[in-house]
C-alpha cells in the first residue's frame, strides 16, 4: 500500500475496505468480460440516457426516423410515433426491472434489456402499459399517497408473463412488432 498512514486505525479500516471491495467484486463476476460491463457501473440516469442512445442508434439503423421528443413526455418520436425508452442492467436476482413508468403522453415503451452477454428488448402500448398497471402485471414503484403516479415491470427473460409471451424479447422480432406498429400509423 503506497504512502499509508502510519495511524493503525487508519490502516484497519483501509484492510476492511479492501475486503468490502474484494466481496462486492465477487458479485459482478458475470459481467467482468462482458462487452456491457461499462454500462453496469455507471450511475442509473447515466445508464438511462445510454439505454435511449441505444434504441436511438439502433432503430436508425433499422432505417426509422427517429428524432428527439420536443417534450418531456416521451423520449423520442420514432417513425411518427412518441416512445417511451426503459432500460434496465439484469439485476442479480435474474430480473430486469423497468422502472418510472408513467402515464404520460407517448404511444410506445420500449424496454431494453441489457445481460452480461444478450439483450433482450419489448415493444409495449401506452394501453398494454396502463391495462396492466390496473390489473397488478405492472405495480406502482411508490407506496403511499403517491403510489399510483409510477410503476415498474418486472421481467424475467426466461420465463416472462403470459401477457408478454406473444413478444420473446428477441431484437430482432422487437423490430418487428415496431414496424408493425408504425405502419398501423400510417
Amino acid at each position: 500500500m503506497k504512502n499509508l498512514p502510519l495511524d493503525i486505525d487508519v490502516r484497519e479500516i483501509v484492510s476492511i475496505a479492501e475486503n468490502l471491495r474484494n466481496e462486492y467484486n465477487s458479485n459482478n463476476l458475470d459481467w467482468v468480460e462482458s462487452p456491457f460491463a461499462w454500462i453496469k457501473c455507471l450511475p442509473s440516469r447515466t445508464k438511462g440516457k445510454i439505454g435511449e442512445q441505444l434504441i436511438e442508434r439502433w432503430c436508425t439503423e433499422q432505417n426509422f426516423d427517429v428524432k428527439p421528443s420536443p417534450d418531456s413526455e416521451a423520449d423520442r418520436i420514432i417513425s411518427g410515433l412518441r416512445v417511451e425508452i426503459k432500460s434496465s442492467t439484469l439485476w442479480k436476482s435474474g430480473i430486469y426491472k423497468f422502472q418510472q413508468l408513467r402515464d404520460q403522453a407517448y404511444d410506445l415503451v420500449i424496454c431494453l434489456g441489457i445481460s452480461p452477454y444478450d439483450v433482450h428488448c419489448w415493444i409495449l402500448s401506452k394501453k398494454v402499459i396502463l391495462d396492466q398497471w390496473k390489473s397488478g402485471g405492472i405495480r406502482s414503484q411508490h407506496t403511499g399517497r403517491q403510489g399510483t403516479d409510477t410503476a415498474w415491470l418486472s421481467v424475467n427473460p426466461s420465463t416472462p408473463q403470459i401477457w408478454l409471451t406473444p413478444q420473446d424479447g428477441r431484437p430482432t422480432n422487437a423490430i418487428k412488432i415496431l414496424r408493425q406498429f408504425t405502419k398501423a400509423r400510417q
